[in-house]
C-alpha cells in the first residue's frame, strides 16, 4: 500500500513514484530509447522526452531470458521485452539535510550475463537508502542482444556495435550524472557496485574510457572469472553463432536483426552447452577487449595503471562453489568437469593448481577448486592489479546461519547479498535464522552496510580494515567474529596466478 505519491522533474519529463516505509521509490524510469528496430544491436541512445507525467509505480519489462529466471514472487513472473532499458531510484523520505547531497549507490545485478533483473526482490534498496544514500538499480541488455560480441558480423546494411551492455551501463551512469541531484543525490559521488556478473561488469567499467568521471568508487562482490574475450576469440564465437541463426549461409547480420528473442536465446543456449562439453567454465558472453570501447583487458589495464584509479572494494565468499553443485550446474565442481577444464591447458599448470588442493579429487576439494576458479581467482587478480595504483580493500564473506550450513550451502555464492540488502530483517530472513542466528545475522548485516556506507562517503571502509597491498595482502573477514587475515589461502592464490581461459 502506497502512503502517498511523489513526483520529480527530470531531463525527459515528470516521473511519479510513491512513498512507503520511509523511502521514495520510482520504478522503471527509461534511460534509453527502446533498443528495437534499427536500434537492435546498436549503441543505446538517450531516452526521448515525454509529455505530461510518466507513472513509475511498478516495474516494467526485464531483458529477454528464460522465463524460469523471471520469478519476482510466488507464482509471479516479470514480463520480458527488448524494451528493457530502465532504472529504479530509491531515496530516503527524510534525508539529513545537514549532510548535503547524498552519496549514490548504483547497483548492477548478476546472472552470468544471460539472466537477471533489477526488479528481483532481494535487490530492494530501501535499507541502504534509509542509511543515507540514493540507490539506483539498472537493467541492461543480456545474452545475444547485449552481452555476446557480434560486431564482427556487422555489415553496412545492418551495423552492429560492440560491448552493448557496457554501453548501456555507461548511458545509465550519464543519466545519473544529469538527473540524480533531483532525487537528492550527489552526481560527483557515485559508487558503482554489483554481484557476480554485475561485479565483473563494474570492475570492467574501470577500464572503459567512456566511463571516466562517471563514478568515484567501486564495490565488486564475487566477480566472475573467464568472461573476458579478445576481439579475435569473440569473432570466432560470433561465426559459430552465425551458423546457428543463419544455417542457410545467408547474411548473419540480417538474420540477427529479424530473429525473435527466443530464437536467439536458443542459439546461445546451444553454444553454452557446447562449451560445457569442450571447456567447462568458459562462456560465450561478457565484455570483449581489443575494441575502441574497451581497448585493453581490464585486469591488464589495472596493472598498467591505465584503468580509472578510484578506490575499490573487491571480495568473494568462503564457499562460492557449493551453490553450483545443486543449482545452475555450469561450473567445474566435480572431477570430470575439472579435468575437462584442464585438458587444454599446460600440464604443469594443471599440476600446480591441483597441488593446492591436497585432498583432490575428493568432492570437497573439487567444490573448493571450482569456486576458486570461478570467483576467488578473479578477486585475487583484480586486487593484485588495482592495488598497484589505487586504494584497494579486499574482503572474504564467511558468515552463514546454521540453516544454510545444514543445507550444505554455507557462505556460498551470493550469500553476502542477504547482508548488503538487509534481508535478515524480512520474513525470509526470519526463516533463515529461525534456529537462533538472528542476532548474529543482523550484526553481520549491520557491519557490511555500515562499511559500504562509509566507503561511499570517504573511499575507505572504516576502522580496522587495512588497505590491500602486495606486501601484507590484508583481507577483512565478515563473520560472527570479524577479523583481518593476511594473505589467507596464499597457496591457492599463488596456484591460480596467470591462469586464464581467454584466447588470443
Amino acid at each position: 500500500m502506497h502512503e502517498r505519491t511523489v513526483r520529480a522533474n527530470i531531463s525527459t519529463g515528470i516521473v511519479e513514484g510513491f512513498t512507503r516505509d520511509g523511502v521514495h521509490r520510482w520504478r522503471s524510469i527509461p534511460y534509453a530509447k527502446p533498443p528495437v528496430g534499427r536500434l537492435r544491436l546498436r549503441a543505446p541512445e538517450p531516452a526521448e522526452p515525454w509529455p505530461g507525467v510518466r507513472y513509475c509505480h511498478g516495474f516494467g519489462y526485464c531483458a529477454p531470458q528464460q522465463r524460469r529466471y523471471t520469478v519476482v514472487g510466488v507464482g509471479k513472473h516479470q514480463p520480458m521485452s527488448e524494451d528493457c532499458l530502465t532504472l529504479n531510484v530509491v531515496a530516503p523520505e527524510h534525508p539529513d539535510d545537514s549532510e548535503g547531497p547524498l552519496p549514490v549507490m548504483f547497483f548492477v545485478h548478476g546472472g552470468g550475463y544471460i539472466l537477471g533483473s533489477s526488479a528481483t526482490p532481494i535487490y530492494d534498496g530501501a535499507a541502504l537508502a534509509r542509511r543515507g544514500c540514493v540507490f539506483v538499480s539498472v537493467n541492461y541488455r543480456l545474452g545475444m542482444l547485449g552481452c555476446v560480441e557480434l560486431s564482427s558480423l556487422s555489415t553496412p546494411e545492418h551495423p552492429i556495435d560492440d560491448n552493448l551492455f557496457l554501453r548501456d551501463l555507461v548511458l545509465a551512469l550519464r543519466w545519473v550524472r544529469d538527473n540524480i541531484a533531483v532525487f537528492g543525490g550527489d552526481p560527483d559521488n557515485v559508487t558503482i557496485f554489483g554481484e557476480s556478473a554485475g561485479a565483473h561488469a563494474v570492475a570492467t567499467l574501470l577500464a572503459v574510457p567512456d566511463a571516466e568521471g562517471l563514478f568515484a568508487r567501486v564495490i565488486s562482490e564475487s566477480p566472475a572469472s573467464g568472461m573476458v574475450s579478445s576481439a579475435e576469440a569473440a569473432a570466432r564465437i560470433a561465426d559459430q553463432l552465425a551458423e546457428l541463426v543463419s544455417p542457410d549461409g545467408g547474411s548473419a547480420a540480417e538474420a540477427l536483426m529479424s530473429a525473435r528473442p527466443a530464437e536467439l536465446g536458443r542459439a546461445l543456449e546451444t553454444m553454452i552447452q557446447r562449451g560445457q562439453t569442450d571447456m567447462p567454465g568458459a562462456f560465450p558472453v561478457g565484455p570483449t577487449f581489443g575494441t575502441d570501447y574497451l581497448p585493453v583487458d581490464p585486469v591488464t589495464a589495472m596493472a598498467e595503471g591505465s584503468a580509472h584509479r578510484v578506490p575499490l572494494i573487491v571480495g568473494n565468499n568462503a564457499d562460492e562453489g557449493r551453490l553450483f553443485t545443486r543449482f545452475l550446474q555450469l561450473l567445474p565442481t566435480n572431477e570430470p568437469m575439472i579435468e575437462k577444464l584442464f585438458a587444454r591447458t599446460d600440464p604443469e599448470e594443471r599440476r600446480r593448481i591441483v597441488a593446492a588442493y591436497p585432498d583432490y579429487p575428493s568432492s570437497a576439494a573439487c567444490v573448493r577448486l571450482g569456486g576458486d576458479f570461478a570467483f576467488a581467482s578473479a578477486t585475487w587478480q583484480i586486487a593484485e592489479a588495482h592495488s598497484r595504483h589505487a586504494p584497494t580493500y579486499v574482503y572474504r564473506y564467511d558468515y552463514a546461519p546454521r540453516t544454510l550450513h545444514w543445507a550444505g550451502l554455507g557462505a556460498t555464492h551470493a550469500m553476502e547479498l542477504l547482508a548488503v540488502f538487509d534481508t535478515y530483517h524480512t520474513t525470509y530472513g526470519a526463516l533463515l535464522t529461525a534456529v537462533g542466528d538472528r542476532t548474529s545475522a543482523r550484526r553481520v548485516s549491520r557491519d557490511v552496510q555500515r562499511r559500504w556506507r562509509e566507503f561511499t562517503r570517504t573511499g575507505e571502509p572504516g576502522p580496522g580494515w587495512p588497505a590491500y597491498d602486495t606486501d601484507d595482502r590484508a583481507v577483512f573477514v565478515f563473520d560472527r567474529r570479524p577479523r583481518v587475515e593476511y594473505d589467507p589461502r596464499a597457496v591457492r592464490r599463488q596456484a591460480w596466478e596467470g591462469f586464464t581461459l581467454a584466447e588470443g
